[in-house]
């Protein structure tokens, strides 16, 4: 019996959630806004630490972010701020945990001027579709782009925080609208 062997993309290393993330998630393409915002406070979460971090608190943040409901999100109070900052299950950074709440109202009238936040991510990609690289090394890969600088830039202007272009593309990658898998991945 023959045994086939799976290539992943080296970032991901032996780590199974890292694995299972990578295999079943990344570079897949995302249409739902739900799962669109929660890589958005996942992504800006974040930033300046390490992704296989927030991936180990990903269900502390669903369970502490009302299942990533912007809706839920966007009626926090400072009291709800202050709960969660006691859970050792997030990163537990004030600004972040705010600014998680201003993100969800910025979300969600982005949802109303575009009827999506899909359609509105899209409107930045050539031809509203996502972008295929054919890259044969992780050194290949960008960590930013014009598309995601441009992103980024909106955002910021609509007052996004902790969402920069790196972040951006990373975020970019997250819900396919790169698929960033290398040429030799099983996964791409």
């Amino acid at each position: 019996m023959e045994t086939s062997t799976i290539t992943r993309c080296g970032w991901c290393g032996n780590d199974k959630l890292y694995q299972d993330y990578h295999d079943e998630e990344w570079g897949q393409v995302v249409t739902d806004d739900r799962v669109l915002f929660e890589f958005l406070v996942l992504e800006s979460a974040q930033a300046g630490l390490s992704w296989i971090t927030i991936l180990r608190k990903r269900e502390n943040y669903r369970r502490l972010f009302a299942g990533f409901d912007p809706e839920k999100i966007v009626k926090f109070t400072d009291e709800d701020v202050e709960e969660i900052l006691k859970d050792a299950g997030i990163i537990r950074n004030r600004l972040k945990v705010r600014s998680t709440i201003t993100n969800a109202q910025i979300f969600l009238a982005i949802q109303k001027e575009y009827g999506s936040f899909y359609k509105y991510l899209y409107s930045f990609m050539p031809n509203n579709e996502p972008i295929i690289n054919h890259f044969t090394s992780l050194s290949e890969v960008p960590a930013a782009t014009p598309i995601s600088d441009a992103i980024a830039k909106d955002l910021k202007k609509r007052g996004v925080k902790f969402f920069g272009t790196t972040i951006c593309y990373a975020y970019m990658q997250a819900v396919g609208m790169v698929n960033d898998h290398v040429t030799s991945c099983s996964f791409r």
